[in-house]
């Protein structure tokens, strides 16, 4: 190409890609090269271009109760190749601006990103916008999105929302509130409370035990719905539990008092499943008709024993002997002072015990009582008969 043609071209505005086609013999005339240039320049141009959509609010025209929260939101394209940084802030309709905020991008072509606030508002706005400037990777500002806000007075929302507003109560209780016993991982207080409502909604509350939040939950309540925990003291204490409704409507229960003491309890003998128990006895007789008997109740393991003591099947004496985990025995006796009626013959004595995994007995019998012979009676001596006297001068007849 002679330098005459090349200053043609760079007269008329031809970039170093038309002076390279020139060269190349590509094209034939500087007017064909300014034009390829134009349509390339442009075609590169918008391949790069950053673009904003005017915001939209999540309601253009509020009307109703204030504070209330309004969302925003807006799309921008971004053409990323590699990894892009996009700066953008949000523009407020009274002059003031958000903070800078940034996402990073990857991958290559165009993307697409959504951006969103939120602001609460709490007095009419009559006619507010948003905007959303872009900083980079090119500066950009979106059209203006407007929006108004207009809050009702309290008189008119309760003509208006009197068949909507729900009326919530909650009650609370702890059981027991006065407890004495162990404090141990498994001894546990008991707090409940109801929740009641005039129609069915969802309802969220929380629990608060001594001013701390110890539990949470949400449940649909129709009527009336109960709700509870449990905590284990540790400790002797006072304390207090309240029930509070989050939603819809903000209330709480009535603090519900307890009392905790602390005391070790005996140590309980859990029964052994595989305890045997056993008995035996024996009787002893006096001549003055007493009768004493002594026997021993055995056991192989943890069980409460009941045992009982009868003379020729009647029930005279009845107790009952626990035993630990060894197990062990028991001595248990029964007297009788004096023996009469039926029991002065003689008879039989029984212990009997009845554990928790089997019944044992044991009899003795004893003799009849000895009572003292009675003193011989007197037996009256007959005396002899008279002989008549002889006279002395008279003699027999002959």
């Amino acid at each position: 190409m002679s330098v005459g043609l090349a200053r043609k071209a760079a007269a008329i505005g031809a970039s170093a890609a038309v002076l390279a086609a020139l060269a190349a013999g590509l094209v034939s005339s500087p007017a064909q090269a300014a034009t390829t240039a134009t349509a390339a320049a442009a075609k590169a141009k918008a391949g790069s271009k950053v673009t904003v959509a005017r915001p939209k609010a999540s309601t253009r025209d509020y009307e109703g109760s204030c504070p209330v929260k309004i969302s925003f939101s807006a799309k921008v394209k971004v053409p990323v190749k590699g990894k892009t940084k996009l700066a953008y802030r949000w523009l407020h309709g009274d002059g003031s601006k958000s903070k800078v905020k940034t996402v990073t991008l990857k991958g290559k072509g165009t993307k697409t990103v959504t951006v969103k606030q939120s602001i609460t508002f709490k007095d009419d706005i009559k006619k507010g916008w948003e905007a959303v400037q872009v900083l980079g990777p090119k500066k950009v500002t979106s059209k203006k999105g407007y929006f108004s806000v207009s809050c009702e007075k309290e008189e008119k929302l309760k003509e208006v929302r009197t068949h909507l507003d729900r009326s919530v109560s909650a009650r609370a209780w702890v059981s027991p509130s006065r407890y004495v016993g162990s404090c141990t991982r498994g001894d546990r207080i008991g707090v409940g409370g109801v929740i009641k409502t005039d129609r069915p909604t969802w309802v969220r509350y929380r629990w608060v035990l001594n001013g701390d939040v110890v539990d949470y939950g949400k449940v649909k309540v129709y009527d009336a719905r109960k709700v509870g925990f449990s905590f284990a003291p540790r400790h002797s204490q006072r304390g207090w539990a309240q029930l509070q409704v989050l939603r819809p409507d903000a209330t709480s229960s009535n603090r519900a008092y307890y009392k905790v003491w602390c005391k070790d309890k005996p140590p309980v003998h859990v029964p052994d499943h595989h305890a045997k128990v056993s008995a035996s006895s024996s009787v002893s007789t006096t001549d003055a008709c007493s009768l004493s008997a002594s026997g021993t109740i055995r056991s192989t393991g943890a069980a409460r024993v009941k045992w009982s003591w009868t003379l020729n099947g009647a029930t005279v004496s009845s107790g009952v002997a626990t035993f630990g985990r060894h197990g062990g025995s028991e001595s248990v006796s029964f007297a009788a002072d004096k023996l009469t009626g039926r029991h002065a013959k003689g008879g039989n004595v029984t212990l009997s015990v009845t554990g928790p995994n089997n019944s044992d007995s044991s009899t003795s019998g004893y003799a009849p009582c000895r009572s003292e012979a009675p003193a011989p009676k007197a037996v009256p001596t007959a005396s002899p008969s008279p002989v008549p006297s002889v006279p002395a001068t008279e003699k027999p007849s002959k």
